[in-house]
């Protein structure tokens, strides 16, 4: 089993990396692969609504956001991570996530479709609440199950450092990973026991 973490900030090594960091740890104790993805700082271009996707396949903005898709596709389980800015997301998670999920879905590939999902955020104070629900909709109209942890999924400081002096922040960190590493093995099981999830409408 593997679980792709996918670092929306701008900063490679900040505050949502540590964060990240935290849950591939634990997800690692239980035997699970991970890997964290850098979306970069390079302008990622919004999605144009030109719909080209669901013809061939891809979208026609050339840049890492086709590559993204493929290589997401052979993960488990997904956790995005983002810092607040301005009360909501990073500006460039925003259209990278909108054309990856919009892309999957018009290609008819459904790459998402019931794989678990979780969204973490971090902040100096503010405006975690409203990020996790802009991002958790990912998830939502995906039909991925979202796992939870104990509180909101959220660090708080201005630097690695203060975000490791956040306990409670990172100790539901590890909380949340043990629950995704809980639902891929149940659903993992579930497989090996030759139930499935379809739904005939």
């Amino acid at each position: 089993m593997k679980v792709l973490l996918i670092n929306g900030s701008p900063n490679e090594k900040g505050c949502t990396h540590t964060a990240l960091s935290e849950i591939a740890k634990t997800l690692n104790d239980e035997g699970i692969e991970t890997t964290i993805y850098y979306i970069g700082k390079e302008t990622i271009t919004p999605c144009r609504a030109c719909r080209a996707c669901g013809k061939i396949g891809r979208c026609v903005i050339k840049d890492k956001v086709n590559d993204f898709v493929e290589y997401a596709r052979e993960f488990d389980g997904y956790v995005i991570g983002s810092p607040v800015h301005y009360g909501s997301a990073a500006g460039g998670i925003v259209p990278f996530l909108d054309r990856a999920f919009f892309v999957d879905y018009m290609s008819g590939h459904d790459s998402f479709k019931h794989k678990p999902g979780t969204a973490i955020v971090s902040a100096r104070r503010a405006g975690t609440t409203a990020t996790l629900d802009q991002l958790n909709k990912y998830f939502q109209i995906n039909q991925m199950p979202i796992i939870s942890g104990r509180y909101w999924n959220m660090v708080h400081g201005q630097n690695p450092d203060e975000v490791k002096q956040d306990k409670e922040g990172m100790q539901n960190m590890r909380i949340l990973a043990k629950n995704l590493a809980y639902h891929l093995k149940c659903k993992e099981a579930a497989q090996k026991a030759g139930i499935n999830f379809i739904v005939s409408i």
